[in-house]
């Protein structure tokens, strides 16, 4: 069962949301993982290649960190799915980002912060599927 934590879910988000902003501020993009991860990783324009990898790189390192110092104790963490099944539904998200032009990062966090109709019609949907996924894997499985 997960625990409820506003203070650590409003600093987290706090820094999520200082992080698009600066990324925005200082080079101008939007900070959506998806779209940042696909094009760090596949061949392509080497432009902006750099800062890409560094932003790629940076995200474990919040977990590390809070480990380090810590804050956070990550060994009580478990998968219940198994490797296979992870792998599949890291392709199916990333399928799926890509025919959505995007994921929660862009979308929910930069897209709803510029109004864009686009992205509030594909949080809704990310909204409303997570809810049913939930309402399915804990009451009907």
């Amino acid at each position: 069962m997960t625990s409820f934590a506003p203070l650590s879910g409003f600093i987290g988000g706090a820094l999520i949301g200082l992080s698009a902003v600066f990324l925005m501020l200082t080079i101008g993009r939007i900070a959506g993982v998806s779209s940042i991860v696909r094009t760090a990783v596949i061949p392509g324009e080497p432009s902006g290649r750099s800062w890409r990898l560094a932003f790629v790189a940076g995200l474990p390192l919040g977990a590390i960190l809070t480990t380090a110092v810590g804050l956070k104790d990550w060994s009580s963490v478990g998968f219940a799915a198994s490797l296979p099944i992870m792998v599949i539904a890291g392709f199916i998200a990333g399928v799926g980002s890509t025919i959505g032009s995007g994921c929660t990062s862009g979308h929910a966090i930069c897209g709803l912060a510029r109004f864009s109709p686009r992205s509030i019609i594909a949080t809704a949907i990310f909204i409303t599927t997570a809810m049913a996924t939930v309402f399915l894997t804990r009451h009907l499985a």
